[in-house]
């Protein structure tokens, strides 16, 4: 072992590194692991009306039916909410049901008189979408409507304003006072305007006339030419021809006019749906009944917006929040679904007069088609009313009276039922389940969420449109290997942050679908990775998580599937060990695969010494761009990690990187001890030098092990640093091949 110790110290080299993987899977290499799953119940808030609107507050157990998916549900517990002042829930009434009522399954159901403490408080967040001038008047006024004269809230109140990002105006609170001056300041803000004087039906009204203009031209040439007149052929050829173009200058502004309109209104529902969905999280882990009061001019879903929107109306049906939306435009003279007629219609007249040119020059008409689908999605009130359909609220929209409306919002939070069932579907596969509530009594109706995307709890991290498929596979007991994967969690314990971890995956990009599209020569792909990070106790701490939609020319295809997919995320957890869970998910084909590795982060402080995970190097390149990444080293090379994969001779040796990170204020640069560990035993140990800290206090360190006299098999590249208080020691294992 001399040459490797000789050789050690000779490589002085200091290159960025990227850490290594803590777990590597191949294709059918893993073992099976089962994940119990524990009964988990169903919870319902329930509104039951008569047909005049009024709150029934009768109702037993028996009055209610519940199914899943079509499948009836047995009800667990059932509770009237009856709120009292400032959220303290009041008692029930004198002629309230019985203590228990037998359920479906024959076995008494409780039935609770009085609510806990927790359970009465309720909690509403007043959300002002970007308005016009008139809207944000008539959504301030409505909102001061519905807080009323009192001088406490029945409950807890926030207030928001969406822009281009989301603006707190004031935490939840039941003074009344502080939520007025927050709906004050919503009232005077103004709102960022996204261009657009010009309506749809008037951008293709516009471009059907320059088009018009110049076909006239064209056709008076070929008028004049057919009549013999030569002198008048020539003078309308040239018109002709200037015409023609006119006619392809025309022909561009639509595009230009069409494109920037499809851009501002997904610029539009990302900003707004954005701010909803942070809303919503937000409000996962309160109990009681909760609502987001919407005043917005109308919620478009352009197709690129639509699964974002999903995410949101996800999430408000796992946090039990009910969105109540409401049209501050007031009453509108004219429908919002007329506008996206007469934009079609106008379309349709423009394509009728140039039936022609658009066969031999503009390729196929499903283009138009595609167009008019989008349109007819874009309606505004429509993506208001489907907000507040799917999360069990109510539309309020088409009346200048909005503040009588909203006294009814007050009342579903102040009565209400709250249900539960265990469903009878166990099975966490990430589909969505329908749920209808139907109430036996004639002439009640319930009101309540329409669903929920069956995955296991995933923290506090809102449920993605995307996440819904990965996590059922993550969760089902029969695990899956359809391609490689890779996966590796490394921690950083820096100054200020000493839980920050950087978490990888990585699969070959061949292992997923291309779908090929030969007239538009484009490829596209759908597929997703979502990482769990779970405790101990099996907790998940954190959900990470990215959806590759990716598109791309035909001719380039091959070489995208001849590379790598690398999923890269950070977070900063406590102290602790954890497991990492990774699923690759290909929603093109269903296929999937699972990886996972364990993680550490040490109990560590600034005042004590520490050392990052050790990373096995798989390549360094120059650093294109400053970056804070954890594998940037020296501002010049950014290091890519070896995640598991095994390790050839002939690459003659293999690099290692790691951060020492000395106790504050220590004059004294640590000791830094290198061994090889096979099978538990030491085949080299070696004392190198740092370096000096930067000016951050960190002192990276990079180099290479040399390979030649080790022998093909299983090892353990194991770093010790230490100073006068001790010493720590953090290793990786790596595998040589021949």
């Amino acid at each position: 072992m001399k040459s490797l110790v000789t050789t050690l110290l000779t490589l002085a080299l200091i290159i960025p590194s990227y850490s290594g993987g803590c777990g590597a899977v191949a294709a059918g290499q893993q073992g099976e692991q089962k994940l119990g799953i524990s009964t988990a119940e169903v919870a319902l808030d329930i509104v039951a009306r008569d047909r005049k609107g009024r709150p029934v507050t009768d109702l037993t157990p028996d009055d209610f039916e519940v199914f899943e998916d079509g499948v009836k549900q047995s009800v667990e517990s059932f509770r009237l909410i009856r709120r009292g002042p400032a959220g303290n829930p009041a008692g029930a009434e004198e002629n309230a049901p019985p203590n228990t009522r037998p359920g479906s399954t024959g076995r008494p159901v409780p039935v609770e008189k009085r609510t806990d403490p927790d359970v009465g408080v309720s909690v509403v967040a007043l959300v002002f979408d970007r308005l016009s001038p008139d809207a944000r008047k008539r959504a301030h006024d409505a909102a001061l409507s519905y807080l009323g004269e009192e001088t406490t809230l029945n409950s807890f109140v926030g207030v928001f304003a969406i822009n281009l990002s989301l603006v707190p105006l004031q935490n939840y609170t039941t003074d009344i006072s502080l939520v007025k001056k927050a709906v004050e300041r919503a009232g005077s803000l103004a709102s960022s305007t996204f261009e657009g004087a010009r309506t749809p039906a008037g951008f293709a009204e516009q471009s059907a006339q320059r088009e018009a203009a110049a076909s006239a031209g064209i056709a008076a040439a070929g008028a004049a030419g057919a009549a013999g007149n030569s002198a008048a052929a020539g003078s309308a050829a040239s018109a002709g021809a200037a015409a023609a173009v006119d006619q392809q200058f025309a022909e561009m502004q639509r595009r230009t006019d069409e494109t920037f309109e499809v851009l501002q209104r997904d610029q539009q529902g990302y900003a707004t749906t954005n701010g909803l969905l942070a809303i919503v999280n937000s409000m996962r882990r309160l109990p009681g009944r909760k609502a987001v009061i919407f005043f917005s001019e109308g919620l478009a879903i352009p197709p690129n917006v639509q699964q974002h929107f999903r995410s949101v109306v996800n999430s408000a049906n796992r946090a039990n929040v009910s969105v109540y939306a409401v049209d501050a435009a007031g009453l509108r003279t004219e429908s919002t679904l007329q506008l996206s007629r007469d934009e079609i219609n106008a379309r349709a007249r423009r394509r009728i007069d140039t039936l022609d040119r658009a066969m031999s020059n503009n390729g196929p008409l499903t283009a138009g088609l595609e167009r008019n689908e989008d349109l007819l999605k874009s309606d505004p009130q429509s993506g208001l009313t489907q907000l507040a359909s799917e999360t069990g609220g109510q539309f309020i929209g088409d009346t200048n009276k909005i503040g009588p409306r909203l006294k009814q919002i007050d009342e579903e939070l102040g009565s209400y039922y709250l249900l539960t069932y265990a469903p009878t579907n166990q099975n966490y596969d990430g589909r969505f389940r329908n749920i209808t509530v139907k109430v036996k009594r004639t002439g009640v109706d319930a009101q309540s969420r329409k669903g929920y995307y069956a995955v296991p709890p995933t923290g506090s991290s809102p449920l993605f449109y995307y996440e819904a498929a990965p996590l059922g596979v993550l969760n089902n007991a029969t695990k899956s290997h359809d391609f490689p994967i890779l996966t590796s969690g490394l921690n950083f314990p820096e100054a200020g942050k000493v839980g920050r971890t950087a978490v990888e995956v990585e699969v070959p990009a061949s292992a997923f679908t291309f779908n090929t599209d030969s007239e538009k020569k484009i490829y596209s792909t759908d597929f997703s990775i979502v990482v769990l990070i779970k405790d101990q106790a099996k907790q998940v701490v954190d959900k990470l998580s990215h959806h590759y939609a990716l598109v791309g020319p035909l001719k380039g295809m091959e070489g995208v599937r001849k590379g790598k997919i690398l999923f890269y995320r950070e977070t900063v957890l406590p102290p602790g060990r954890f497991s990492v869970e990774a699923v690759a998910y290909d929603a093109l084909s269903s296929r999937s695969s699972l990886g996972n590795c364990s993680l550490e982060v040490p109990d560590a402080d600034e005042n004590r010494l520490r050392l990052s995970s050790v990373t096995i190097i798989q390549r360094a390149e120059q650093l294109r761009e400053k970056t804070d990444s954890p594998f940037a080293v020296a501002d010049q090379l950014l290091i890519y990690p070896n995640l598991g994969e095994p390790i050839h001779k002939s690459a003659k040796q293999m690099g290692f990187y790691f951060n020492v990170y000395p106790a504050r204020d220590s004059a004294v640069t640590p000791r830094l001890t290198l061994e090889v560990l096979q099978n538990g035993k030491s085949v080299a140990n070696v004392l190198l030098k740092l370096t000096a800290p930067d000016s951050s206090g960190r002192i990276q360190y990079a180099s290479a092990l040399p390979l030649e006299s080790l022998s093909p098999g299983s090892y353990e590249l194991k770093i010790s640093v230490s100073d006068a208080k001790g010493t720590i020691s953090r290793s990786a294992p790596f595998t040589l091949e021949p």
